[in-house]
C-alpha cells in the first residue's frame, strides 16, 4: 500500500495552491505530496467566452508573487483600477481608486481555467504526484494518519490528510464534522457580459431593493456579472431570452458602460454562509470551501482560503518532521482564527446590509456610502478590507 506524507483531497484552486506553497519546503524535508482530484486538468488553456472567473485581491497577488507564480497569472489577469459602489435610486455612492491606496490595482479578475493551468504547470512533479481522475470514497483514521479508499478500489495511507473538496464535501459529513449554515434565501446568477463601452478597469458594486449585483472587468472588454436575486426571480432571469435579460439588467445597472450587447451562459448558485465547526483534528485539516463558504458579492471567499493556505504551509514547514501533529495544526487554527472571523463577519454584514430593502437599513447604507466619501480614513479602511489587507499584518506592508 502506498504511503505519502501529505494527501490533498481536491486538486482545485485551493488544493493546488497548497501543494505549490509546500513543495519547496517539502522537497528539502523529503516529503511526498499526493493530489487527488476527480477532474483532470486540460493540457492547454482554451479561452472561452463563458469561462468562470475569480476576483483576486491585492493581498492574493502578493502571496502568488512570493510563490513565483504571479508573472504567469498576470498574463490574463485583468486589473481592477477602480471600484464604484452605489445604491440604486439614492445619492449614496463611493469610489475606491487604486491610485489613492498606493497600489497598482485594487485586485484582479482571472479566469479559473487560466489560474488552474498556471498552478498545475508550477507544480514540481518530483515532489507532487497526481491521482487524477480519482475520488476518495472513504477515510479511515489510523494511529498516525489516515487510510484513504479511492474509487478504483486502491488505498493510500498518509501522515496528514487535507480535505479541500469544496463546500458540499461529502467526506466532511461522513467524518462527522458539523457545519453552521446560514441560508440567505437568495441565488447568485453568474454570467459574462459584453458592454457597449470599454470598462477601463472599472468594477461596479450596485445595491438594489431586489439584491446586490457586481460587474467585474475581464480581458477582451468583457465583464463578469454576479447578480443576487430571490429564488423564483433568479430562476426566471436564468430562463428568459437574451434580449429580455439584457433589458432588465440594463434597467438595474444603468448606462455606465453603454448599452449591454451580449450575455453568455447563465448559471445559478443558491447562497449560504457555511462554516465547519472543526477545521483541524489529529492528522486532518479542513480547507477552502469545505472549511468556510461565503457569499460571493464581497469577493472574499477564495482570497481568505489562500491566506489559510499560506498560513498552513508556513506552520507545517516550521513544525515536526512528520506532519499531522495536533499541536501544530492547532497553531495554524489559532493563527487564522481572527482573520477568518473578521473576514466572514465583514462579508456577512455587507451581504445583509446591502441585500436588504428595509427602509431603516436602506437609509443607513445610503448614509454610510456618503460617509465613506467624506471620511478618507473610513474609505481607506473599507478599501483595505476589499483588498484582503485588513486582517493580516504580514500582508499590509507589501502594498
Amino acid at each position: 500500500m502506498k504511503r505519502v506524507n501529505l494527501a490533498i483531497i481536491g486538486g482545485g484552486l485551493v488544493g493546488a495552491s497548497l501543494a505549490l506553497a509546500l513543495q519547496a519546503g517539502a522537497k528539502a524535508r523529503g516529503w511526498s505530496i499526493l493530489l487527488i482530484e476527480p477532474f483532470a486538468p486540460g493540457d492547454d488553456f482554451q479561452p472561452s467566452y463563458d469561462a468562470r472567473s475569480s476576483a483576486l485581491s491585492f493581498g492574493t497577488r502578493q502571496i502568488y508573487a512570493q510563490l513565483g507564480l504571479w508573472p504567469a497569472i498576470e498574463q490574463r489577469a485583468e486589473p481592477i483600477l477602480q471600484i464604484q459602489v452605489s445604491d440604486r435610486g439614492r445619492l449614496g455612492a463611493t469610489r475606491l481608486d487604486a491610485q489613492d491606496e498606493g497600489v497598482p490595482a485594487l485586485g484582479y479578475v482571472v479566469e479559473n481555467a487560466w489560474l488552474g493551468q498556471c498552478l498545475w504547470q508550477g507544480l514540481d512533479r518530483e515532489v507532487v504526484s497526481w491521482r487524477c481522475p480519482a475520488e476518495v470514497k472513504a477515510m479511515q483514521p489510523l494511529a498516525g494518519g489516515y487510510r484513504l479508499q479511492l474509487d478504483d478500489d486502491t488505498s493510500v495511507e498518509c501522515d496528514l490528510a487535507i480535505l479541500a473538496d469544496g463546500g458540499r464535501s461529502g467526506l466532511r459529513e461522513r467524518l462527522g464534522i458539523h457545519v453552521r449554515s446560514t441560508q440567505y434565501e437568495q441565488s447568485a446568477l453568474i454570467a459574462n457580459i459584453t458592454p457597449g463601452a470599454a470598462h477601463r478597469g472599472q468594477a461596479f458594486e450596485r445595491f438594489t431593493e431586489q439584491g446586490p449585483m457586481a460587474l467585474l472587468p475581464l480581458p477582451d472588454d468583457r465583464c463578469a456579472l454576479v447578480w443576487t436575486r430571490q429564488g423564483m426571480d433568479a430562476q426566471r432571469l436564468a430562463q428568459v431570452d437574451e434580449r429580455t435579460f439584457l433589458s432588465e439588467l440594463q434597467q438595474v445597472f444603468g448606462y455606465r458602460l453603454g448599452a449591454l450587447r451580449q450575455v453568455g451562459a447563465r448559471h445559478l448558485y443558491p447562497l449560504s454562509l457555511i462554516e465547519a465547526q472543526e477545521q483541524v483534528r489529529p492528522n486532518l485539516v479542513v480547507l477552502g470551501n469545505a472549511a468556510h463558504s461565503l457569499h460571493p458579492i464581497a469577493g472574499q471567499g477564495f482570497n481568505l482560503s489562500l491566506r489559510d493556505v499560506q498560513a498552513l504551509a508556513e506552520v507545517l514547514l516550521a513544525g515536526p518532521q512528520v506532519p499531522g501533529d495536533l499541536a501544530t495544526l492547532q497553531a495554524y487554527r489559532q493563527h487564522q482564527q481572527r482573520d477568518q472571523a473578521l473576514t466572514i463577519g465583514f462579508s456577512d454584514q455587507v451581504t445583509r446590509l446591502f441585500g436588504s430593502g428595509q427602509p431603516v437599513l436602506t437609509a443607513g447604507r445610503n448614509l454610510g456610502l456618503l460617509g465613506l466619501d467624506l471620511l478618507p480614513p473610513a474609505k481607506s479602511w473599507f478599501a483595505r478590507q476589499a483588498m484582503g489587507l485588513g486582517t493580516r499584518a504580514d500582508l499590509r506592508g507589501l502594498a
